[in-house]
């Protein structure tokens, strides 16, 4: 036999359920409904978890008028309604001037509800640099309004209300560990419906019963199949959904007998609504990949400089004709296979080479003997020199042309376009 203190809390938690209208024998709610009244008569912190619809603004209600504070202001805010930029105004109030649009001094929720209770629904948006001012008041009762200097004092009992999970909140970053673990002095968590199938029939029944009354209406009733269909629907939305779907089913339906099938009807299929799983972090998989990326672009520039290098010793060497016609997988890898696209102009025709042709016999003899020295001094030279090479041989031809660009051009086997943006590039 269940004791007398057993039997009285029981009785207790049946007459709360008649006074706020709470439908159900979980439990699993009833332990929840509990813990709200035995946490009452303190002032410690509360934090109301479940998931979104499953009526846990109700608990703040039941603390508040079974606690001292019973004949103080009550507020409800929705921390996920109210805009990141005001929401420290809203709570804690601003002075006049603080920002454009506070014409005068407004109070904040916590210096209204001072010895009162305020309920923080979906605790879990709040802003960070809110939620520092809010462990503030959790600790010393302390807050300081937007705009102000001044110190003020509170004495609110808070109870907060979260649908998300707040551990993984706290590995993003996105919530304080610390103000964490003030709320939740006292953790109260309320079972989604599909965990309270008893009670569902129970719930829809009420509601049926509710809108009967409302709309001048006879109430809807549940064959068999209706029931174990109700019973079986996993009720997403929870208490919320299944309201909904009872005054759905109140007002379209002109026979009031529901069966399985009609029910169904009203009925969204189970997953199609259903967000779609994202990874918050990239695998080691995906690291290695991006890593072996990044490795090949660099050799591929290592190998594009040597090609480079080894382009530039062969128009030292040998005639533009030649060059293009020995190179031309070489030319089209550099430069790509369109005219517009190449930093250099090869034509059909030969053109005069960099070295001027009085010159050239005398180098050829010179080159024969130094080709395999010059080769492996060009390998390894640094970008640096072979742009000091460019910038002396590009000033040679233009004082020998006078400063004709069209001529300069020519003799350096490079088009006027070019010759252009290399003396606009080293400022010649």
């Amino acid at each position: 036999m269940k004791s007398v203190l057993e039997k009285k809390q029981m009785d207790t938690v049946q007459s709360i359920k008649q006074r706020f209208e709470i439908i159900g024998n979980d439990p699993k709610l009833n332990r929840a409904i509990e813990k709200a009244i035995q946490v009452a008569p303190t002032d410690i912190s509360v934090l109301v978890a479940g998931e979104s619809g499953v009526g846990k603004e109700n608990i703040p209600r039941i603390i508040h008028s079974l606690s001292h504070r019973k004949h103080g202001k009550y507020i409800a805010v929705n921390c996920g309604a109210i805009p990141e930029g005001t929401i420290d105004s809203e709570l804690f109030g601003h002075e006049k001037g603080a920002f454009t649009g506070a014409t005068s001094t407004r109070e904040g929720y916590f210096e209204v509800a001072n010895g009162g209770t305020i309920f923080l629904d979906e605790v879990g948006e709040l802003p960070l640099t809110t939620q520092v001012r809010l462990l503030r008041v959790l600790e010393n009762g302390e807050f300081i309004k937007v705009g102000s200097s001044q110190v003020q004092k509170t004495n609110v009992r808070i109870v907060a209300a979260t649908n998300v999970n707040l551990f993984k909140a706290i590995e993003k970053g996105t919530f304080r560990e610390d103000l964490y673990y003030r709320l939740s002095t006292v953790d109260i968590t309320l079972p989604p419906l599909r965990e309270r199938k008893e009670d569902i029939h129970l719930l829809f029944r009420k509601f049926v019963a509710d809108f009967a009354n409302k709309y001048k209406m006879p109430p809807l009733k549940l064959d068999e199949g209706a029931i174990s269909l109700l019973q079986k629907y996993r009720w997403s939305g929870n208490i919320r959904q299944l309201r909904n779907v009872a005054e759905q089913i109140s007002v379209l339906e002109t026979n009031r007998d529901i069966t399985a099938a009609t029910l169904q009807t009203y009925l969204p299929t189970e997953g199609t609504n259903l967000p779609s799983v994202i990874k918050d972090k990239k695998n080691d998989t995906d690291f290695n990949t991006e890593r072996e990326i990044l490795y090949k672009v660099l050799f591929d520039m290592k190998s594009d400089l040597h090609d480079l290098k080894k382009l530039t010793l062969e128009l030292m060497q040998n005639s533009n004709s030649n060059v293009q016609e020995t190179n031309k997988s070489l030319i089209k890898k550099i430069y790509g296979s369109k005219e517009e696209d190449s930093e250099i102009d090869f034509e059909e025709e030969p053109r005069t080479s960099f070295i001027s042709n009085s010159n050239r016999e005398q180098n050829y003899e010179e080159q024969d003997n130094n080709n395999y020295l010059l080769a492996e001094t060009i390998e390894e030279e640094e970008v640096l020199r072979l742009e000091q090479k460019e910038i002396e041989m590009i000033k040679k031809s233009l004082e020998k042309n006078k400063g004709k660009r069209k001529a300069a051009a020519d003799e350096l086997g490079i088009s006027e376009r070019t010759l252009y943006r290399k003396i606009k590039q080293f400022d010649l």
